[in-house]
């Protein structure tokens, strides 16, 4: 029987997939695992029994990750699971700022208590919103991951000219990239074609301010820049002297600020890109099928802070170890468990940085299997050990 711990409200399809006859579900002790979607675990105690954090989204911004790191901890995330909900948003977005729609619709609210003379004002005065079509406009796509693979097929698909950025894109995202969808080879090429930006990377080092004063003045002038992945991707400062020189036309952010409320031809969203009742049905659905599978399996998918692990379960008595990347590690355990007259049917170890994760397959039952997990756990660098 397996405890998990929910925060926040988690949608009925995902809890159904921990099956009640197996699971203790809810406000639980000694948690083997925790689900939570924005709940803040900064400030919340968390137990020794706990393996295993899913987070159904993308960000883990609210859990703290170096911490349960360090303590072995598996940390999943759901990613692509609300893709389409944030493309919709985009192309919602990239045609209505084309259009002008969310000036227009502005000004004609303003028109309250105008009476009878609404409909001649409306006339008068749609000339000052006249916009563009997107049909033929170029489209840069900066990350063509989950969602940015979806944006760039679809905006295509709407007859524009899209091109496409990413260094690190993935083998099975290459292979969804429609064949119209063209290669930048660089963001510059970007910033100096195109007549659209939408950007879908992850905040990291290298990608914090990417759009700062260097590259606005690399842009064509009148550029719509579209942001539903981090606002800390835009300088902001930056970002209103390029709008007051006319080099952003428009900027549609996902992520407001009090500053961005006070700039000019800033349309602001109330982080709405993940906000359908069908996202928040996949996120949960796919967090607690990451963390179902790794409970009884041990099989890692979409972890954030480890490496992606499977190894088929067939029902053999299964070593899962979290540990750090170091020589020897494997050569320690198999040794150790050589040493017991333990048998290896099949093992699989990855690394994803400085730690990594091993699963042995063994060719009999465990009689002794908490000495095994105590001798392993004294092997220098061993974070966690699993008898499953």
């Amino acid at each position: 029987m397996y405890n998990v711990q929910v925060y926040n409200s988690i949608a009925e399809k995902g809890l159904a997939v921990l099956n009640l006859a197996s699971y203790n579900v809810g406000n639980v002790e000694a948690a083997d695992a925790i689900l939570l979607r924005s709940y803040n675990l900064h400030e919340t105690p968390i137990e020794p029994s706990v393996k295993a954090i899913a987070r159904a989204g993308v960000g883990v911004n609210n859990i703290p990750l170096d911490e349960l790191t360090e303590q072995g901890v598996i940390v999943f995330n759901t990613p692509g699971a609300n893709a389409n909900a944030v493309k919709e948003l985009v192309l919602m977005s990239l045609i209505a700022s084309s259009r002008n729609l969310f000036r227009a619709v502005e000004w004609t609210n303003s028109l309250q208590g105008e009476g009878e003379t609404v409909p001649e004002q409306v006339e008068t005065g749609k000339k000052e919103f006249v916009g563009t079509e997107i049909q033929g406009k170029r489209l840069g796509v900066i990350g063509v991951g989950a969602i940015g693979v979806l944006v760039a097929n679809d905006a295509t698909a709407l007859g524009m000219e899209v091109v496409a950025y990413d260094p690190f894109i993935s083998v099975n995202t290459a292979w969804q990239l429609s064949r119209d969808v063209q290669r930048a080879h660089s963001p510059e090429e970007i910033f100096q074609t195109c007549d659209y930006i939408t950007m879908h990377v992850p905040l990291t080092d290298q990608t914090k301010e990417m759009l700062n004063a260097k590259t606005f003045q690399q842009m064509k002038p009148g550029m719509k820049v579209l942001n539903f992945s981090r606002g800390e991707l835009v300088h902001e400062d930056d970002l209103k002297r390029a709008i007051e020189e006319q080099i952003i036309d428009t900027y549609i952010t996902d992520f407001p600020n009090e500053k961005l409320l006070s700039m000019k031809n800033v349309v602001a969203i109330p982080h709405l890109g993940a906000s359908t009742h069908e996202s928040e049905v996949n996120c949960a659905v796919m967090a607690a099928t990451q963390l179902k599978q790794f409970l009884e399996t041990g099989n890692i998918q979409n972890s954030v802070n480890f490496p992606n692990v499977y190894l088929p379960y067939t029902g053999r008595r299964r070593v899962t170890v979290v540990h750090q990347n170091i020589p020897n590690m494997v050569g320690q355990i198999t040794s150790l468990l050589a040493s017991q007259s333990i048998n290896i049917a099949d093992m699989m170890n990855r690394s994803k940085g400085q730690w990594a994760y091993t699963l042995i397959d063994l060719d009999q039952d465990l009689e002794n299997h908490d000495e095994v997990i105590e001798q392993v756990m004294k092997i220098s660098g061993v974070r966690h050990v699993r008898v499953i």
